[in-house]
């Protein structure tokens, strides 16, 4: 009997697995957070878009606000990710799904919040006719969020993530390594901006392995973890063991 993997009964499929519910949440909240994120980028690239943005701003102030909205949705489903996570995560590495929680869980959506802020900090500027410097440092702030800051708990949190899934086989290790090399690929793009380099094609790896990951969870769930089963094991050897050597002495 396996100890580390607990049943609980969910709607509409009985016996579903704690893991297995894990994983479709994941899955879920993957999904929900992509898409509410390249919504957002729709909905406020126009708006934000040249140096006339303010007064775009102040003429189209529900699109940034929707904007606002979206990524906020987003930061929320993407930071319930490591928590979802946390409970399988750490029986095969519980430093790496520590830091998974606070790189992805935390930091990442602290900026996340920052971003969302100051795109409605934004909308109220627009409606003050001498404000125009400090519009521009806010918009130079969210900037360089968006642009850079973002990407690096990100990439790190991936790289954290992709590597324990890696390590204890939750998911066919192909997914993984492409998760792994989408997340050092990802940091390419900030690091070139830096420099006045676009590299922003250098994300579409991981943002497409996301995607592919999301659906093979909701549809497969996570594979029995071969470290967990070892785990499991040498626990009941030591156990079967223990009474033979009280027995003895």
């Amino acid at each position: 009997m396996n100890t580390n993997r607990t049943t609980a009964a969910a709607p509409g499929k009985p016996g579903m697995s704690a893991d297995r519910k894990a994983a479709v949440w994941i899955g879920v909240l993957y999904i929900i957070g992509t898409v509410a994120l390249v919504l957002s980028a729709l909905v406020t690239g126009s708006v934000l878009a040249g140096p006339a943005f303010l007064a775009q701003v102040a003429a189209q102030p529900n699109q940034l606000a929707i904007g606002a909205l979206l990524v906020l949705l987003a930061g929320f489903a993407l930071a319930m990710v490591p928590v979802v996570f946390w409970p399988v995560g750490k029986r095969s590495n519980e430093a790496l799904a520590v830091g998974y929680v606070v790189f992805r869980g935390a930091l990442e959506t602290v900026l996340y919040v920052v971003g969302a802020l100051c795109w409605l900090l934004l909308i109220a500027l627009s409606a003050e006719p001498d404000v125009v410097p400090l519009a521009g440092f806010v918009r130079t702030v969210e900037t360089v969020i968006w642009g850079q800051l973002l990407a690096i708990p990100f990439a790190l949190g991936a790289l954290m993530f992709y590597w324990l899934l890696y390590q204890s086989r939750l998911v066919p290790r192909w997914l993984s390594t492409w998760g792994l090399v989408g997340a050092a690929l990802y940091i390419g793009s900030p690091l070139g901006s830096m420099f006045g380099l676009s590299l922003g094609v250098l994300m579409a790896p991981l943002a497409v392995q996301e995607m592919v990951m999301a659906v093979w969870l909701i549809a497969k769930g996570f594979s029995s973890s071969p470290m967990a089963a070892e785990s499991a094991g040498e626990t009941s050897r030591w156990q079967a063991a223990a009474p033979r050597a009280a027995s003895a002495t």
